[in-house]
């Protein structure tokens, strides 16, 4: 729902002002569209139906893994396609995964996101409009801004979405945004949010030469900028900052690279989180990429645990539809039909 367009609208027609958050309420709470909102007038409804569309996005198709987990391309107003992800965890846990740009400009390795044609920006609205798809399946209480594109790119937006999420029911403190280290907006991001969200960089490489290989922003900006925001980060609010690490068979993935990263990192800021790699093909040159065996994860996090850095292994979700992390790509198949039966 385009918030700005709903304010614009109600006030246009003389409404009080307490209609917006009438509205709101509702789509936040998983109506499935204006006719479920009762406390709001007939006559009203039926124009807000005609004058601002329940969702600033399309459903294109839905895919669904054998493990739960449900990816949805959408399409924007203007044809951009999306991907966002429900994730289904056994104990209950109900996150989405939500993009915040159409495609990345940033061309990490590793990412297939990186290899679409860049779209733009989304709006908050688009953003927010990913998770209440999934509010009207089912509640949700986790959010993560690890979809497409690089959302500290798109700083306003993101802030102004995730601020939002509470009233879907997802709190600040589950609620995380991740950055590849995109400076200029987590310098924004680390002095300016004071609400108690996440914050997770992407670093796949403690040696800044090998991250300019894996990630071509590290040559704008190099990680040790990068780290000592993060660092001022965690001194002024005490929350860990949520290190990725994809982990790449033959490439960063031994024992002498988790040594460095323990020293990079440090024992109080950060927390690693190891990410078995999902395949999305070869890399920018045409050669292979293949995710580290088990037995060298498990090396890795030895030795970050020896150093006594906080260290976990993520689940991987979705594989099998291509919605894991880094999987998301979505060719623009606009013209495709909608499923109906959502999740």
């Amino acid at each position: 729902m385009d918030l700005a367009l709903l304010d614009d609208v109600l006030a246009t027609r003389g409404e009080p002002s307490f209609r917006t958050g009438q509205v709101w309420a509702w789509a936040a709470g998983g109506a499935t569209g204006y006719e479920a909102m009762t406390n709001v007038p007939r006559s009203l409804r039926a124009a807000l139906a005609e004058d601002v569309p329940f969702s600033t996005l399309d459903v294109v198709t839905e895919a669904r893994s054998s493990d739960g987990t449900v990816k949805t391309l959408f399409r924007t107003a203007d044809g951009h396609p999306v991907e966002a992800v429900l994730m289904r965890y056994r104990d209950g846990r109900r996150s989405v995964c939500v993009s915040s740009q159409s495609g990345c400009p940033l061309t990490c390795t590793f990412c297939a996101t990186g290899r679409m044609r860049f779209g733009r920006n989304l709006t908050a609205s688009e953003i927010l409009d990913q998770v209440l798809h999934f509010r009207r399946v089912e509640a949700v209480d986790h959010a993560v801004f690890m979809g497409m594109g690089e959302p500290l790119m798109n700083v306003d937006a993101v802030v102004e979405a995730a601020l939002r999420l509470p009233d879907v029911g997802v709190t600040h403190r589950r609620t995380t945004v991740s950055t590849v280290g995109w400076l200029p907006g987590l310098t924004r991001f680390a002095a300016e949010v004071t609400a108690p969200i996440r914050l997770a960089l992407s670093l796949h490489a403690a040696d800044p030469a090998l991250r300019r290989e894996l990630m071509p922003v590290e040559e704008r900006y190099p990680l040790e900028d990068v780290l000592g925001v993060c660092r001022a980060h965690w001194e002024r609010t005490r929350r860990r900052v949520f290190v990725e690490y994809v982990m790449l068979a033959g490439v960063n993935d031994d024992p002498g690279q988790a040594r460095l990263l323990a020293r990079t990192l440090g024992r109080e800021a950060f927390k690693v989180n190891l990410i078995p790699y999902n395949p999305t093909g070869a890399d920018r040159e045409g050669r292979p990429l293949h995710g580290s065996s088990r037995d060298a994860i498990a090396a890795f996090k030895t030795e970050l645990e020896r150093a006594r850095v906080p260290v976990t292994v993520r689940l991987t979700r979705g594989r099998d539809i291509a919605a894991a992390c880094g999987q998301l790509a979505s060719a623009p198949r606009i013209g495709a039909r909608a499923t109906t039966d959502a999740a």
